[in-house]
């Protein structure tokens, strides 16, 4: 009789195991659609007298005036899910390779991410070998670095506050916070200690510092990229910035206080007058594909842009969205 039960038991916990598998495979392939915000893509430029800018994904920038290019993030490997939860992760030459070629980007002067997260910062060490650039950031990023066999020449270690010139692009590093997430608090910073070499498991890439970047461009252009959808209530005071960067990634999750705090720290306190949604794709998919919005299991772009919008129409701010891989005027 107890035999029964417990072989019953099993069956029933199975069954509902499967149930839960089942459940997460098919909402993690739900996601919003990405048309009803085609009208809102950007044109691309071919006005190599302005600053331009190419978005290549996530919170991945290459900002160009003609003389001088520097990039934010270089995320370009996006390993599939699988092998991202349960394998080891690296970047990929050929893919890193193959998206420096679509960018058009043979040299840059720098290569800055956002903080040390493996989706901000896994490539950044073979984007600056390729490229010639300099990797800035703080010490985690020194050790990704150095994990990567980067030289210590190669590498700008960089306080918070601290202004970089780079040609006519003055940039400014402001430390922010993490997204609150289950997996980063927004409050802490875990930073990596020792030489990260890849391949890893993806929990090696802690937070590591955050930063929220300043750009001014001696055209009188002025931009702000926000990577991560954290809030330093009063950072970004004196701050200007015509066009800011928004990083949205599970803003969709958050409460109306959160989105409305978030809008008036970020871009209303800066006096922007357009906003371009950034890390809202899936990065577990390819580049080699269209973009697709981030599973609703996780985030909801829907409700993201709703807002966003039902704000920029609110406070005279534009709300635009960024061609893949081509050069637009921000």
């Amino acid at each position: 009789m107890i035999g029964r039960l417990l072989k019953r038991l099993v069956v029933v916990l199975l069954a509902a195991l499967l149930l839960v598998v089942v459940f997460v495979v098919v909402q993690f392939n739900r996601r919003p659609s990405l048309a009803p915000y085609q009208s809102l893509t950007l044109p691309t430029s071919t006005d190599t007298s302005a600053v331009r800018v190419r978005f290549a994904g996530v919170t991945t920038l290459v900002f160009d005036d003609g003389e001088t290019a520097w990039m934010t993030d270089g995320f370009f490997s996006r390993p599939p899910v699988l092998r991202t939860l349960f394998g080891r992760i690296g970047p990929d030459p050929t893919i890193v390779d193959e998206s420096l070629r679509r960018l058009g980007v043979r040299k840059l002067a720098a290569v800055i991410p956002v903080h040390a997260h493996y989706d901000h910062a896994m490539d950044a060490p073979l984007v600056a070998q390729r490229t010639g650039a300099l990797l800035v950031g703080g010490e985690s990023m020194r050790q990704i670095g150095r994990g990567a066999g980067l030289a210590e020449a190669q590498m700008r270690i960089v306080k918070p506050g601290e202004t970089l010139q780079l040609g006519k692009f003055t940039l400014r590093l402001i430390a922010s916070r993490h997204s609150p997430t289950p997996y980063s608090s927004g409050h802490g910073q875990e930073p990596i200690t020792e030489p990260l070499t890849p391949p890893a498991h993806v929990t090696r890439w802690r937070e590591g510092e955050v930063w929220v970047i300043s750009v001014t461009h001696t055209s009188g252009r002025s931009f702000l990229v926000q990577g991560s959808a954290g809030i330093v209530p009063g950072s970004l005071a004196g701050v200007r910035a015509e066009t800011v960067f928004l990083g949205t990634g599970t803003l969709g999750r958050k409460d109306e206080a959160y989105r409305s705090a978030y809008w008036a720290e970020t871009v209303k306190l800066v006096g922007a007058k357009r906003v371009i949604p950034i890390h809202w794709d899936d990065f577990m998919l390819p580049l080699s594909e269209p973009l697709q919005a981030t599973p609703w299991l996780i985030d909801d772009f829907d409700t993201v842009m709703a807002d966003l919008q039902q704000r920029g129409r609110q406070d005279g701010v534009e709300v635009r969205m960024p061609p893949l891989f081509e050069p637009f005027v921000p």
